[in-house]
């Protein structure tokens, strides 16, 4: 039996780059977009009618931003995933696309093959912020929230140690694992075993997945 397909809704006012996304996507025979938006207001509305697996979703558009229109999607259904698409490459949109909720933060001239593959690991529930200002946000976010490193979120089934937070946020810093030990005066095995558990305790696959989740949970706030 064929796997159902992803069911996609494109959310951008310029026509043009809507059509030409639902030509490559269409053309996927995992892909099928179900509905389109021009504004911010319609991606809302067109989401809630059709509830797509995942929603593509222009930052900038009139009577309602995509980040605001994230925010409204997800909190009445959250099981679907939006990735932002934008021409900015601007820490201020990634940080505000983390809190709302998306899942993905893509430049628009991303190559097709990134692209396909950001909205398959979406629909699996992986995080993908892939631009270098994205990197630095996910290190700003973290640097400007921490503060008292015990907090926990209420929902980690086991919490992190006080040393495994210290790495979490060295690792949202975008530093290896030589390096954080080097910090934190321990081996490299040490911390490898760290970020180990922090996977599994935080019940993620890498490190970005590991930072957006801390952002999102305030684990150093």
């Amino acid at each position: 039996m064929d796997q159902p397909k992803i069911r996609l809704v494109l959310a951008d006012d310029q026509s043009i780059i809507r059509q030409g996304l639902r030509y490559i996507l269409n053309a996927q025979p995992d892909m099928e977009v179900v509905g389109e938006a021009a504004d911010g207001e319609q991606a809302v509305q067109v989401t809630l009618s059709t509830a797509p697996d995942v929603v593509l979703m222009d930052i900038q558009m009139p009577n309602c931003t995509g980040i605001e229109a994230t925010r409204a999607i997800l909190s009445t259904q959250s099981m679907t995933k939006v990735i932002l698409l934008t021409t900015f490459d601007v820490q201020e949109f990634v940080l505000d696309g983390i809190r709302a909720g998306a899942v993905g933060y893509l430049l628009k001239d991303t190559d097709t093959g990134e692209l396909l593959d950001a909205i398959r690991w979406a629909h699996q529930g992986q995080a993908i912020y892939r631009t270098t200002t994205a990197g630095k946000a996910l290190a700003q976010a973290i640097s400007s929230e921490a503060g008292d490193l015990s907090h926990q979120p209420p929902d980690l089934a086991e919490p992190l140690t006080e040393r495994e937070t210290a790495v979490l946020q060295q690792m949202a810093y975008g530093r290896r694992n030589s390096e954080i030990a080097a910090l934190l005066y321990v081996s490299e095995g040490t911390i490898k075993t760290h970020v180990h558990r922090i996977l599994q305790k935080l019940g993620v696959e890498d490190r970005t997945q590991a930072a957006v989740m801390a952002i999102r949970q305030r684990l150093v706030d």
